[in-house]
């Protein structure tokens, strides 16, 4: 079959294409053809050699999100059977339940190995089905940034209908919690530097916008929106260089699910979260049971992924390098077949 592997951390230079042999199912395991893969930012830090938690570069296969159908299992396998539509979960141990220890030591793309190859084989436990109206690349699309959005609204502090959510930027995980939150009933304010993507994200969903660079200091206009109440649940993808003004986007008693390093600051002043007196948690994607519990939502409500540009298998390397460009909506996607 042929894979890319990567062996060093070279930027976007990382990845080569290479043939390997077709993986065999043993017992408990399950052979999928991948159909496609999505990148998420955490790929282009792998690369970039900045990620910070397990990776193996020992000809590791790339990128942990990735969909196709399975043609073979192996001996003991009853979950599944061939010619099933799945998608394989982030980290392969973690099924349900608090955080697992082992996360990121199973996590595919990383430690382990991902889904940038034709075929892949897993731990029947760790795929689920994709809902019937997606396709192969909506469906690679889900198990980082949708699951992530969703562990950021249902995880610790459930989103509840009526509720306020404010997504940063237009990234995979900020539309995916825009698709989401709307679809739970709640009002969403969503930021970014370009009118043209705050125009996407009202169609998407979003009933508000904040230009954060007409509106630098952002957690103003946020306040004024919310008639200086600050919003419920804050969806944030900057690190240091967003957060302080996040917290003080944030209602008292409000939650904050701490996912990315997109933008570079000062450490953080812990006295701000105590006058704040909201929850800062840190969202490290989710459980299978996140995966399966956020499917039904989406089959139920017919919600659609956001693609901004498919590349074919030949031309990954092209859409690791648009990937570090973040002029996307959405998520970029890699199509295998």
């Amino acid at each position: 079959m042929r894979a890319y592997e990567m062996s060093a951390a070279k930027g976007l230079d990382s990845w080569s294409l290479t043939e390997r042999e077709k993986p065999e199912p043993g017992r408990g395991r399950v052979l999928v053809r991948m159909r496609a893969a999505a990148l998420n930012y955490r790929d282009l830090l792998i690369a970039q050699n900045r990620y910070p938690f397990a990776v193996n570069l020992d000809r590791l296969i790339p990128v942990s999100d990735g969909a196709g159908e399975v043609v073979a299992v192996g001996e003991g396998v009853r979950r599944f059977q061939g010619g099933e539509r799945v998608a394989g979960i982030f980290s392969q141990s973690w099924l349900g339940g608090a955080q697992v220890e082992d996360m990121w030591h199973t996590a595919l793309g990383g430690a382990i190995d991902g889904v940038l190859a034709e075929y892949g084989v897993f731990d029947a436990d760790g795929l689920v089905r994709l809902p019937d109206h997606l396709s192969f690349e909506e469906g690679a699309t889900l198990p980082c940034a949708a699951v992530t959005a969703w562990n950021a609204l249902y995880g610790c502090k459930p989103l509840k209908a009526g509720e306020t959510v404010l997504a940063l930027g237009t990234g995979g995980v900020s539309v995916f919690a825009i698709q989401l939150a709307r679809a739970a009933g709640a009002r969403v304010i969503a930021t970014s530097s370009s009118d043209a993507k705050l125009e996407r994200a009202m169609a998407l969903g979003a009933h508000e916008t904040v230009n954060y660079r007409s509106h630098p200091e952002w957690e103003r206009e946020v306040r004024r929106l919310t008639d200086g109440a600050g919003v419920d649940h804050v969806v944030e993808v900057g690190g240091t260089g967003t957060l302080p003004r996040s917290i003080a986007s944030t209602r008292p008693g409000g939650h904050i699910g701490l996912i990315g390093l997109l933008a570079e600051g000062e450490a953080i002043d812990p006295l701000a979260i105590l006058g704040a007196s909201c929850l800062v948690r840190g969202v490290a994607v989710g459980s299978r049971e996140m995966f399966e519990a956020m499917n039904r939502v989406i089959a139920l409500h017919g919600i659609k992924p956001v693609i901004d540009t498919s590349f074919a298998f030949e031309e990954a390397p092209a859409a690791l390098a648009a990937l570090a460009e973040a002029s996307h909506v959405g998520k970029i996607v890699i199509r295998i077949d």
